[in-house]
């Protein structure tokens, strides 16, 4: 049947028997279909007037969806029931199964009666109707926990969403702070550079100073030794020179004659060269005067380009620009382009290698929203682990290629629309529907092998949460196992029986199968695309980056191009000024000016060289001169000498003393600089390292966030999916729950206000009974006071009057104010047992009790209607049902009778007088009549059968039936009999008869013949006329 049948009747254990082989050899659908004439439109189905031909079609496959088509149109069980039913065949009617020995109850023969008369759908649509209430409660029920798992699931998600923005926000904070660091280094390396190159400055500095010193100090020690060795000559009776060696003064006089010859020569050629170079130089300056026009133009220019060159160079300098900067910028931008390439290309590679990948269709209509394909499944989960990449594949199998989209809607325009290149199988995730292997077995599965050993494969993957149920109909029916063994062990385990996969893609079926052998070495296509996915990411983060660059760069532009332009111009200056230079070396003014340069400088040098030869000169002489005087003094002069020498010495040495210890001084100074130096050496390797660790730093910091950031986006985005999904889901219960609220909430409204009600009318009567208390008090009292005190009964009309003794105001105040404290003490108590605002709540009350008593009556009104409905629908049921009894039991008789000549058969109310208490058979053989069926032979009871089933099928009958071996029981002049029936019985019918005797074929129109030719099973068709042609029985 469609949705039951007996099992005991039904030979398939499940409905994968159904298919070749279970769905093991290639084959993973079965279809069956069934072709009605529907050329007779008076008798045709509601909706189907306009069809010759309705065609149903049950589709069952293997790990799919089992589909019901009416006329290549998807159609629901429950439609294909009705149309069944219109008909007349209702194919999940049990009672249809009646065999040779089994015995028919009384209420199996009603049910049939209520068949024949199609009182079938009207029982199913009231009991559907009665239980739609328990129906929405359970939908309620079952969307309420789907959409609390979908809050989880969320919640999961922001709270993941938090802890990457957080440990992202952390990373950006270390960022900035060794970044800063990294600056502050940066500064203190320069400024510590700065104070080295001046420390080093100033070491040269007073390293000159001390080489100086040191030079002094030689000098002066020299002149130390020189004096002491004058002192000496002097001391030992010669004279000493100029160079403080001690000669006799004879030498010493021939030594300046000597000098005063010399200088004699040098002054006559100085003199000669001096007079030559004065007349080449008035010969030159004759020449130059001719040419000096060209020269002082040249000149000019060349001047004024130089102050241009200096006022562009100062233009430069106010612009503050860095190349450096701009260059830097571009550098970083070629090398994010050149990565961005670079993953650009390991993308298209991947995706060139595998062109399946690429999914590609045409819009199928206009305003065509391409969400609504979400594409192939392969594409739409990561990997966690690329190890279980080969697993996930051999689970997967061909599915993995199937395309995803939202409806059928969408997957029947796309086939039919879409322009596709290839073959595809649709997911439509509004119908998909697969079994998950439940949490039972995954935990019996990892107690077996080991909680790490074995996970069922939907784990192993990341997807979008709105793809659950494609995800779970690819992944969720399969475990994937750490090794073979474990594999083994898990799939033929009898309480577990699933199919696993190894890591390296092994199969075991617990249906007997395995599947696997030698692994390939190409890298599993689920690795590729993690790879890809990742590179995909990068160059996100990577473009990004771009973008803020080229920002910068932008910014720098105006600056640059300003500043480019000037040192063009700059450039061009400078390129003008060096071919004028050029030009003005190159030209014969310019040589002449260097003669002229020259002359006069050897003019300068010979009269120097003059003035020096006659100083030379006039010295020897003057030394000649006092050499004559010395050697006539001789006796005075040397103890002068004497004295003079032991002056020079004690100078000298005065002069070298101090040379020496300044020369000390400066040394010390020297060291500590170096000292200094090697300090401040030592600090800048070591601000080196830092520097470098604080890169590292940065780069790993970098490194962490680009992760992070991806890490973020990917969690932004299934966080942005599952609260779309949350809010879809909200909105379709929202919908669906639109009816439960509408029919319930009035209801619980009145229940909520009777339960008010009710609470204030019980508050109310305990009151009442309280203040009923208080009176009877107050009577007793007032009873006791008129017993004790028989004066009140004479006065007791003149209390509280004015002017009167009983003038409780004016006569006794104190009294009145006891009274009255007692009576506001009174009232406070009451006031806290009592409702002030009881009237007016009870007037609501009485408002609301009225407003619900009339929609009772209206709902009992309505309850009234629909039970007289109900109950003239039953009446018809009844008046049908007897119509239908008087008319199958005649034909039930008259059936019998020719089934069985001399013959009789009715059917009858049971003991109760009632059809609708069940029908009893009665069988009249001659004049003999059976009550019960057990008296009546095998044969006998499957005539009766028969009879019953075609009587009822009569009634009303259906454009076809089977009839499977119903002559099997039976001898050949019975079943020429049931021929000879069927044609008179049933003219507007037709009958597939299945049947081994002779008798049976006689009335066929056509003959269907079965044989074995070469042990294969063939089938020939054969046209006979009727009650001519005769057919040999099947083989």
């Amino acid at each position: 049947g469609i949705s039951h049948s007996p099992e005991s009747s039904v030979r398939a254990s499940s409905l994968h028997d159904l298919v070749y082989k279970n769905g093991q050899a290639g084959v993973n659908k079965a279809t069956v279909s069934i072709t009605f004439d529907n050329s007779d439109k008076k008798h045709s189905p509601l909706g189907f007037e306009n069809n010759d031909e309705i065609t149903i079609t049950r589709q069952v496959v293997v790990g799919g969806r089992n589909k019901y088509l009416i006329n290549g149109m998807n159609a629901s069980n429950n439609r294909v029931q009705d149309l069944f039913c219109s008909v007349g065949l209702n194919v999940n009617n049990p009672h249809f199964l009646i065999m040779q020995v089994l015995c028919i109850f009384i209420n199996d023969l009603d049910c049939g009666i209520q068949y024949a008369i199609r009182q079938s759908a009207y029982l199913i649509s009231l009991g559907g109707i009665v239980n739609i209430p328990e129906k929405k409660h359970n939908f309620k029920k079952e969307f309420g926990a789907k959409l609390h798992s979908l809050e989880a699931a969320l919640s999961e998600l922001q709270r993941i969403d938090t802890k990457v923005r957080s440990d992202l926000d952390h990373r950006k904070q270390s960022l900035n702070s060794e970044e800063k660091k990294h600056k502050e280094l940066i500064k203190i390396m320069q400024e510590e550079f700065k104070a080295f190159t001046s420390k080093e400055k100033e070491l040269k500095k007073i390293k000159e100073e001390l080489n100086s010193l040191q030079e002094e100090s030689k000098k002066d020690t020299e002149a130390l030794a020189t004096a002491q060795q004058h002192f000496n000559a002097v001391s030992a009776g010669l004279s000493s020179n100029d160079s403080g060696q001690g000669t006799s003064l004879a030498d010493q006089m021939m030594t300046c004659k000597n000098e005063i010859s010399k200088a004699t020569t040098e002054a006559k050629q100085a003199q000669m060269k001096l007079k030559y170079a004065q007349q080449e130089l008035k010969t030159k300056q004759a020449e130059v005067k001719k040419m000096d026009g060209n020269y002082k133009e040249d000149q000019e220019a060349f001047e004024a380009i130089r102050k241009t060159k200096e006022k562009l160079q100062d233009q430069m300098e106010k612009l503050k620009y860095e190349e450096a900067e701009q260059e830097a910028h571009l550098a970083k931008k070629k090398e994010l382009s050149s990565e961005i390439s670079h993953l650009t290309e390991l993308c298209e590679s991947i995706t060139a290698q595998h062109p399946h990948l690429r999914f590609e269709y045409k819009n199928p209509e206009k305003n065509w929203n391409p969400n609504y394909v979400k594409g192939l499944v392969v594409t739409l989960i990561t990997v966690k682990d690329i190890t279980t990449s080969k697993a996930l594949e051999a689970v997967a199998g061909g599915k993995l290629y199937n395309i995803v989209v939202d409806t059928e809607a969408t997957g029947k325009k796309i086939l039919e629309k879409g322009q596709l290149k290839h073959r595809y199988t649709i997911i439509p995730l509004s119908k998909i529907s697969a079994k998950c292997i439940g949490d039972e077995i995954i935990s019996l599965a990892k107690n077996l092998v080991g909680h790490h050993e074995v996970n069922i494969a939907i784990s192993l993957i990341d997807y979008n949460c709105k793809l659950q149920k494609a995800m779970e109909y690819v992944f969720g029916t399969a475990l994937v196992c750490s090794n073979m063994d474990n594999a083994k062990k898990v799939s033929f385990d009898r309480r577990i029986m699933r199919r696993t996969v190894t890591l390296q893609g092994d199969i075991f079926d617990p249906q007997g199968t395995l599947t696997g052998g030698a692994s390939s070495n190409i890298t599993p296509i689920l690795s590729k695309l993690k790879t890809m996915r990742e590179a995909e990411d990068k160059i996100k983060i990577k473009k990004s980056q771009l973008e803020e660059v080229e920002k910068e760069l932008a910014n720098l532009k105006n600056v640059a191009e300003k500043y480019q332009q000037l040192k063009q111009q700059w450039e061009m200056k400078s390129e003008e000024a060096e071919l004028l230079q050029t030009k003005i070396h190159q030209s014969a003014y310019h040589k002449q000016q260097e003669d002229l340069l020259a002359l006069k400088k050897t003019i300068v040098e010979c009269e120097e060289t003059l003035k020096k030869a006659e100083e030379s000169q006039k010295k020897a002489e003057e030394d000649y001169k006092a050499l004559e005087n010395k050697m006539k003094n001789a006796e005075g002069e040397r103890e002068k000498e004497i004295k003079n020498a032991q002056q020079k010495l004690d100078s000298a040495k005065k002069k070298a003393d101090d040379s020496n210890r300044k020369m000390k001084e400066k040394q010390q100074e020297v060291e500590a600089l170096v000292l200094e130096l090697e300090q401040l050496k030592q600090e800048q390797a070591s601000y080196k390292q830092q520097i470098e660790a604080a890169q590292q730093a940065i780069v790993s910091f970098k490194e962490q966030i680009d992760a992070l950031a991806t890490e973020a986006f990917q969690t932004r985005e299934s966080l942005k999916n599952a609260e779309n999904e949350l809010m879809k889901q909200k909105g379709l219960m929202a919908e669906q729950t639109k009816d439960i609220k509408t029919k319930s909430a009035e209801i619980e409204k009145y229940r909520e206000q009777n339960n008010e009600l009710q609470l204030n009318m019980n508050a109310l009567e305990h009151d009442i009974s309280k203040y009923q208390q208080e009176t009877a008090d107050a009577s007793s009292t007032l009873d006791k006071l008129l017993k004790e005190y028989k004066w009140i009964a004479s006065e007791k009309e003149h209390f509280g009057q004015p002017d009167t003794s009983y003038d409780f105001e004016a006569s006794n105040p104190k009294e009145a104010g006891q009274k009255l404290q007692k009576l506001l003490t009174k009232k406070e108590k009451l006031e806290k047992s009592l409702n002030m605002r009881a009237m007016n709540l009870l007037s609501e009350a009485e408002e609301k009790y009225n407003d619900l008593m009339k929609k009772r009556r209206i709902v009992e009104n309505d309850k009234i209607k629909i039970l007289a409905t109900i109950e003239e629908l039953d009446r018809k049921k009844n008046k049908a049902l007897h119509i239908a009894w008087e008319k199958v039991n005649k034909d039930f008789g008259s059936i019998f009778s020719m089934l069985l000549p001399g013959a009789k058969a009715m059917l009858v109310p049971s003991k109760k007088q009632n059809i609708l208490d069940g029908l009893e058979f009665r069988v009249g053989l001659g004049n003999i009549w059976k009550e019960n069926l057990t008296e009546l032979s095998g044969g006998q009871r499957s005539l009766v059968a028969l009879s019953l089933i075609l009587a009822i099928l009569l009634f009303k009958p259906a454009p076809i039936y089977i009839l499977d071996e119903v002559d099997a029981a039976l001898d050949l002049s019975h079943t020429q009999n049931i021929g000879q029936m069927l044609d008179a019985h049933f003219k507007q019918s037709q009958f597939l008869v299945v049947s081994l005797k002779d008798g049976m074929f006689n009335n066929a129109n056509v003959l269907y013949r079965t044989k074995f030719v070469d042990g294969i099973s063939t089938i020939s068709r054969h046209c006979q006329l009727k009650k001519k042609a005769r057919a040999k029985p099947p083989s």
